[in-house]
């Protein structure tokens, strides 16, 4: 399936997150991007790998007012539809994976790392700090990059 690129400002269709397991960034940044974008975008979120449900990402999203409900990690192949307007990596891991895809469809790929915070210690609190930083960074980045243009002059 070919697909034409996206203009300048212009917002995709549709938006897959992509990441290591689908555990922590991408499930993150597709409840935030649901709730940021406008409902005519399609949005879903996979993992190269399959990966195991991570109960702070439910404890981050909660104080955000957001849910996974039932979602449950799922990979690429788990996907239904395997067409989109634009594939986000959040992970070198997944980047690569999408940059391979790239090569059988005609698909814009942007890579926004982002820290992995299941690596982090402490207390609780710290724990949760460091998820609550890429939540913050997801949320600021597609504030930025979806941004609705403003009135032309």
């Amino acid at each position: 399936m070919a697909g034409l690129a996206l203009a300048p400002g212009a917002l995709p269709r549709s938006i897959l997150f992509l990441c290591g397991m689908n555990a922590v960034r991408s499930p993150m940044a597709e409840q935030l991007a649901r709730r940021m974008l406008p409902t005519t975008i399609f949005v879903a979120s996979a993992g190269v790998r399959a990966g195991e449900r991570d109960p702070f990402v439910d404890a981050v999203l909660a104080e955000d007012g957001l849910t996974l409900g039932e979602r449950h990690p799922r990979t690429l192949d788990d996907l239904e539809d395997d067409y989109f307007d634009l594939i986000v990596t959040l992970a070198p891991e997944a980047h690569h994976a999408a940059l391979e895809l790239t090569r059988s469809l005609a698909v814009e790929v942007e890579y926004w790392p982002m820290p992995d915070p299941t690596g982090a210690g402490g207390t609780r609190e710290q724990i949760m700090a460091s998820y609550r930083d890429v939540r913050e960074r997801l949320k600021a980045r597609i504030g930025r990059r979806f941004a609705a243009p403003g009135p032309a002059d």
